[in-house]
């Protein structure tokens, strides 16, 4: 007998698919530089991921329909009945489900985090001071770094791993790739599913703006208004 008939429709924009990308290819990088004290690039690449967190904040309030908070962050309560069905089969959904939402929020306030603390820390004796150390002053900045190099970025590498690990059990067990539609935007869905609802590109331009404004006082070193 044949399942029911679908079709592929839209389900992730280029937006939310860029910035996924760029997180995946910029949390190694950012590790490497540091690591390896190439200091100059790790302050840029940390810049340019925060560019990337405003942008994708912003998006998340404005955007498409699958790309907003709204759309994915449930209550307690629906993640719990989620989980208590995980072995069951789902209907697929048009986004994030109740439990994949708060795992990007996890993830996008770890680095969000991550950035925030970077940003305040280093010393500047040593060559190498985040551009808003000097609001803070050296006792935090020695605190942030602390925290920036040897807390949070485990923190941020377990919600990474759980993420995968996720991937890997929709993958292997349910047979449901998560990955493709994160590449092609696209997914099979029963024919007649609702599928993403884009909005105007000047959104995304506004967005952008936002994250390059911010990102470019950044780099100028947070030069004081007025």
């Amino acid at each position: 007998m044949e399942g029911p008939a679908t079709a592929d429709i839209r389900l992730w924009d280029l937006p939310v698919r860029l910035c996924h990308w760029s997180f995946v290819v910029l949390i190694p990088a950012l590790w490497w530089t540091a690591h390896s004290d190439y200091m100059e690039w790790h302050m840029r690449l940390g810049i340019t991921l925060c560019a990337l967190l405003v942008f994708r904040v912003a998006w998340g309030f404005v955007g498409s329909s699958t790309a907003r908070f709204s759309a994915f962050v449930r209550g307690p309560q629906a993640v719990a009945r989620y989980l208590a069905t995980l072995g069951k089969p789902h209907a697929p959904v048009v986004g994030h489900n109740a439990a994949g939402g708060w795992s990007v929020l996890a993830l996008l306030g770890a680095m969000g985090l991550q950035v925030a603390l970077g940003l305040v820390s280093g010393d500047p004796d040593y060559g190498a001071a985040g551009p808003l150390y000097d609001l803070v002053g050296y006792e935090f900045a020695y605190d942030a770094t602390e925290w920036h190099t040897k807390i949070v970025f485990n923190v941020i590498l377990a919600v990474i791993a759980l993420h995968v690990a996720a991937i890997l059990f929709y993958r292997l067990v349910k047979r449901d790739n998560l990955v493709a539609p994160m590449v092609t935007g696209k997914r099979a869905f029963p024919e007649g599913t609702r599928a993403m609802a884009p909005v105007a590109p000047w959104r995304a331009g506004a967005c952008a703006l936002l994250a390059a404004g911010i990102a470019g006082w950044l780099w100028a070193g947070a030069p004081p208004f007025g």
